[in-house]
């Protein structure tokens, strides 16, 4: 009974201490970055950790057994671990404070060279992780000693004990990705994590010092030795090899993962649990073995070598089978986790017999090297230690060192030399001596085949399938069809111009021919495109030029990420500009720079280009420097990592470095998201910054801006002289921008609307990172998000006063003129279909019968870019809120053209607000059951928009 309780509490230490590790992950990117060095440093000192605490505790077992066999009394090794339990959750509690004490410190430090500063941040993160890991080493070989009855006994024993922890260790992995973290935080997590460490603790003591049944009283008589001592240094680089191996395999698995499924955090989680997973079965299965041939162990070897051999040339299809997978569930995030969880099927059918043989390697190692009962724990802790010393190895060689100058194939084939060495070292222990020197010389066959495995193609891993959401012809007619075909939102079917795997990414760079003969270029990161030279260059351009042109001073800037490069290349077209100082992380992305250069105006040749290889967070945080810009264009928050540039504590960092008048610009997507993602980030933006703006660039992309200073940013008269410059008319011009009314088109919430908008809900912290978790499902379903309405009374008085076009129009007795209006529409219904309906339907109610309303349309006709409601039936429905008219309505019909007031409410041509008070003056409605009467509707629409009176002008620019 005691053992199966122990057992079953094995589970809950196995779960925790998984949850711990991603915990402390997140919590330590706030310290050393989110970057591949920092991931290596945290898994190493956790990994370093378990090793230690393997030994330690080995040796532990074997002390405390002789001490109390010499002392005639019961070891009482489960009181003893109940203690350890405890002391994890204590050390888990404090957690918080120790962590900011900590943090504190680090920034106390003076500044000094990055790698001596990161390698400060790293001691001070072994100082938090260290000690909790050491003391969770203990779990197996306290345990394997305490349950075991004897030496028949002892195999079976460790095998549960391993497995249980770990099969623990799975469902840890996924609810800390998928639910515990999303939902309470990095704080509510530790702590619940160290209530189950102090329950678990709690109940070990009971269970110790009431158990009778002899499990742990001190040890008999020594049994014959079953393993010669000799054998024990072969064996322990064996398991030290395959540690290696398969912390190789996973993080090239994880990457690879990564450009299957998207790089999120819910694939890190789903690639880790599924590993674990197959750990744990591999286990069980020796315990259920009746008895362990001699043999075995060397077979598991040469099975899991020649597992691995089938599944290295199915590897780059994977994106495939992914896209396979996906395209069988519907596109809505209630599908997310339903997915996943047919993911993990998957993942688990594709590598579980490979991960299930390295998981039952340890048991038989164990069984071979197990030679006396009370050094069970001490042989149990020794060789657990050398595997996590592998896997150590592996993580920082296979997952981080060789990256620099290996590709993942590479890298893969390393591991299966690793496990090559293991079996043919392992056989030949088996063997007679004899015969060793030349099983020993067999391992020049499996190398030899290793070396000529064929490459991995590079244009598939790359390809980005996760993005195409629904089938296309070639879907089901399997892979060589579907790599052949061209999909021009995704990179497949282009040239591959090139390909680099580093530590941080994989990058490539694919080419596709345009229409006027020339060329496009794709960067792509993880198999998703981060920047096309041709397609992007308007936001690429614009993140550079509109926080420029609203900027005091232009002279220095922070830019997150190179990307293509246009964005530094333009900066470094201003003539003011002194330094620019760029945080790529990725070698790879500076390798395809060369192929950018003649595109982007020659970014990296202006002299005051400074590239910084860093965490964006770390390198801002540390940095002494004030900005004038701060352009932050990283990938989607949907992408692991990258939530932290959004966070409130990045943005606050970004603030208080700005220069006075300086000017903080963040790109931000309204494809594949959501309302509540939209919402979630311009709630944290609005919660740092006081002063808000938000442009737009190319169609769905935003560009949010926020200011040390109101003022500057509406003088008009500045902004006009700044945009007559040579040096910004030039750049203006090369991405189609003319004249200042259609710059000043791309204004959507003006100055301070931001503010006045009805944005309560949740904030994304580093403490708590909602971010992602919401993120990721809106892009699982491939949702398209909007901007809050500005429609409400205050934000609309607020915006019609900031309005930049509304100034500008000023000058013209509160209209543009002919030219500009439809410059000003042309440029509007190229990018924002519902702002272009709103707009030509102003414009077609103040003049009816315009030509250059006619003009628009057939403009976009020709682009066919019909908008949702059509054109003309569009222009009917929202003239309706401009000229209400005098007949009677009824309340389906006042209901609908107010849903459409609030739809497509734009302060550049806003809708009279007493127009629609008078239509709601004159509904008329039969009350029925189930229906609303003009008062509810009314009220209704009151309680949203705040009540109906005019706020705003009825002219428009």
């Amino acid at each position: 009974m005691i053992r199966l309780a122990a057992l079953s509490l094995t589970v809950l230490t196995g779960f925790s201490g998984l949850v711990y590790e991603v915990t402390w992950e997140k919590a330590l990117a706030t310290l050393l970055g989110s970057h591949a060095e920092a991931t290596a440093a945290v898994l190493g000192l956790f990994l370093g950790g378990l090793a230690l605490g393997y030994a330690l505790f080995g040796r532990f077992t074997q002390r405390r057994l002789e001490r109390a066999a010499a002392a005639g009394q019961p070891p009482r090794l489960l009181v003893a671990y109940g203690w350890l339990e405890s002391g994890i959750g204590l050390v888990a509690l404090a957690f918080p404070l120790t962590f900011g004490a900590v943090q504190a410190l680090s920034f106390a430090i003076p500044p000094m060279a990055e790698g001596l500063a990161f390698a400060i941040d790293v001691f001070l993160s072994l100082l938090l992780i260290g000690p909790p890991a050491v003391l969770m080493g203990g779990t197996i070989p306290i345990l394997t000693q305490a349950l075991a009855h004897d030496l028949e006994d002892a195999t079976r024993v460790h095998a549960w004990v391993y497995s249980f922890n770990t099969f623990g260790a799975f469902v840890g992995a996924l609810a800390a990705g998928f639910w515990l973290i999303p939902s309470f935080g990095i704080q509510g997590t530790l702590f619940a994590m160290a209530f189950v460490n102090l329950l678990v603790g709690a109940t070990f003591l009971v269970l110790g010092r009431h158990d009778r049944s002899g499990m742990t009283r001190a040890v008999p008589a020594s049994a014959a030795p079953v393993q010669s001592d000799s054998d024990f240094p072969v064996f322990v680089v064996a398991a030290l090899a395959v540690g290696f191996a398969m912390m190789t395999v996973q993080t090239v698995l994880i990457r690879l993962g990564a450009m299957s499924f998207g790089a999120s955090q819910f694939t890190f989680s789903m690639v880790v649990a599924v590993f674990v997973l197959c750990i744990a079965l591999g286990s069980l299965l020796v315990s259920a073995l009746p008895r362990i041939p001699r043999w075995l162990v060397a077979a598991d070897l040469w099975a899991l070598l020649t597992a691995l051999l089938i599944l290295y040339p199915l590897l780059p299809d994977a994106p495939y089978w992914v896209h396979r997978l996906r395209v069988e569930f519907p596109l809505e995030p209630s599908a997310f986790y339903a997915y996943y969880l047919a993911a993990c099927a998957g993942v688990f059918v594709v590598i579980g017999v490979p991960v299930i043989l390295s998981g039952a390697l340890l048991p038989l190692l164990f069984d071979h090297l197990r030679s006396r009962v009370g050094e069970l724990g001490d042989m149990a802790g020794r060789l657990y230690s050398a595997n996590t010393a592998g896997s150590l190895l592996g993580a920082l060689l296979g997952g981080y060192l060789l990256l620099f100058w290996l590709d993942l194939e590479h890298v893969f084939r390393l591991a299966l030399l690793a496990v090559a060495l293991a079996a043919v070292l392992v056989t030949g222990r088996l063997l007679d001596p004899a015969r060793r020197r030349w099983a020993h010389a067999a391992v020049i066959a499996p190398a030899l085949l290793i070396l000529v495995l064929p490459s991995w193609p590079a244009e598939r891993l790359a390809a980005g399938l996760f993005r195409l959401r629904t089938p296309v012809p070639e879907t089901r007619l399997g892979p060589d069809r579907l790599f052949a075909v061209n999909v021009p939102q995704i990179p497949l079917g282009q040239k591959l111009r090139s390909y680099e795997d580093d530590p941080f990414a994989s990058i490539a760079v694919f080419e596709l021919p345009l229409q006027d003969g020339g060329v496009e270029l794709n960067i792509v990161t993880n198999g998703k495109s981060d920047g096309m030279l041709v397609a992007d260059r308007l936001t690429t351009a614009m993140l550079a030029l509109v926080p420029a042109l609203l900027a005091d001073r232009v002279e220095t800037a922070f830019v997150i990420g190179y990307g293509t490069g246009v964005t530094v290349g333009t900066l470094a077209a201003i003539r003011s500009m002194r330094e620019i100082t760029v945080a790529e992380l990725s070698p790879g992305v500076m390798q395809a720079a060369r192929f950018f250069e003649e595109g982007n105006g020659g970014a990296l040749a202006f002299p005051g280009t400074r590239i910084v290889r860093s965490d964006a967070f770390r390198a801002l945080l540390r940095s002494e420097e004030q900005f004038d810009l701060i352009i932050s264009g990283p990938s989607n928050p949907w992408v692991s990592g990258v939530e932290m540039l959004y966070s409130q504590e990045f943005l606050a960092a970004a603030r208080d470095r700005l220069s006075a008048g300086g000017v903080h610009c963040q790109w931000l997507h309204e494809y594949e998201t959501d309302d509540e993602t939209v919402a979630m980030i311009l709630r944290g933006y609005a919660a740092v910054f006081d002063h808000v703006a938000v442009w737009y660039a190319a169609g769905p992309d935003l560009l949010l801006l926020g200011f040390r200073d109101e003022v500057s940013s509406l003088d008009l008269d500045r902004i006009r002289e700044r945009f007559e410059r040579k040096d910004f008319r030039e750049q203006f011009r090369r991405v189609g921008i003319h004249s200042l009314p259609v710059l000043l088109s791309h204004e959507l919430l003006p100055l301070g609307t931001l503010a006045e908008l009805d944005l309560e809900g949740p904030l994304h912290t580093l403490l708590h990172p909602r971010l992602n978790h919401q993120a990721a499902r809106a892009f699982f379903a491939g949702l398209t998000g909007r901007l809050p309405t500005a429609a409400e009374r205050d934000a609309a008085r607020t915006a019609g006063r900031n309005s930049l076009i509304q100034r500008y129009a000023a000058r013209y007795r509160g209209r543009l003129t002919y030219k500009e209006r439809r410059q000003f529409a042309t440029e509007v219904c190229r990018h924002r279909e519902r702002v272009c309906l709103t707009y030509l339907a102003h414009w077609e109610h103040e003049e009816p019968g315009s030509a250059g309303v006619k003009r628009v349309i057939e403009q976009i006709r020709k682009r066919r870019k019909t908008p949702k409601l059509g054109i003309e039936e569009g222009l009917v429905e929202l003239q309706r809120l401009y000229a209400t008219g005098s007949e009677p309505v009824s309340v389906e019909a006042a209901w609908r053209i107010s849903s459409n007031f609030l739809e497509f409410y734009y302060h550049a041509a806003p809708f009279p607000r007493d127009q629609l008070a008078a239509l709601w003056d004159r509904c008329e409605a039969e009350v029925a059951p189930g229906r609303i009467s003009c008062e509810q509707g009314r009220k209704r629409v009151s309680d949203r928009l705040g009540p109906l009176e005019s706020t705003a002008s009825n002219a428009s620019p």
